[in-house]
């Protein structure tokens, strides 16, 4: 396993691990960095009409094991990013209270979700999965309420994509990225309460 210390000593500095194909672990610090802006969020329309119509309860670090590993097993990858040495580890961050996730559930069944890195005022936003439409992009959306009422500033996206980019999306240089990072870091936020 990935030692917790090393870990956040990591995240402190912009690096992430991932497991490459080999299932060896490959640290990275992308430039440009994806990040989504919390003052200029976007919920697009239909969306929001989904979040307004109440489909899905929101529950904050009830099941954070099986969020991770239902991030590992999407349908739509052959092979992860999220090996079991990376499961470990974050499932031991989340212990110590430093990993989250946010669940959308449905009936009592979890219908998606995400999970990430808190540290200071910094979110590392790491994965999500749906098993129901929209249930993780409810998600993202409960989770920017969360850090915008908890005075976060920095939503780590690591990379942008299609999807991220309807949400407002954008890369910036890592320098940029950096400096924004240690801003964050400084501020002392809590994702949850003690």
């Amino acid at each position: 396993m990935i030692d917790p210390v090393l870990l956040v000593a990591a995240y402190r500095l912009g690096v992430f691990p991932m497991a490459v194909e080999d299932g060896a672990i490959a640290w990275f610090s992308p430039d440009p960095r994806g990040v989504i802006p919390l003052e200029t969020f976007r919920v697009p329309s239909r969306l929001a009409r989904v979040v307004r119509r109440g489909v899905f309860t929101i529950r904050i670090d009830d099941d954070f094991e099986r969020v991770i590993r239902a991030c590992a097993h999407r349908g739509d990858r052959d092979s992860t990013w999220i090996s079991e040495e990376i499961v470990e580890a974050y499932v031991e961050l989340a212990r110590l209270g430093l990993a989250h996730s946010v669940e959308a559930w449905q009936d009592d069944q979890l219908a998606g979700g995400l999970y990430g890195v808190h540290l200071g005022g910094a979110f590392f936003g790491e994965s999500m999965f749906h098993r129901v439409t929209d249930a993780s992009k409810v998600a993202l959306v409960a989770l920017v309420d969360r850090l915008r009422a908890r005075g976060f500033t920095l939503l780590d996206t690591q990379w942008i994509t299609p999807h991220l980019e309807q949400f407002g999306a954008v890369e910036i240089p890592r320098a940029e990225y950096l400096r924004r990072l240690e801003d964050a870091i400084a501020r002392p936020c809590r994702f949850v309460d003690e």
